[in-house]
């Protein structure tokens, strides 16, 4: 489903920050480009 795919992150802060999102990521074949997490008010 990754393969050959770019992959964007945007992580919550009160819910699944970016980071977490990116070490998920890291198991599958796309390529993470961009991973951050932001405060969504």
């Amino acid at each position: 489903m990754f393969e050959g795919k770019k992959i964007v992150i945007v992580g919550d802060r009160d819910g699944v920050p970016g980071p977490a999102i990116e070490a998920c990521m890291k198991t599958t074949p796309g390529e993470v480009v961009f991973s951050t997490t932001e405060c969504f008010v």
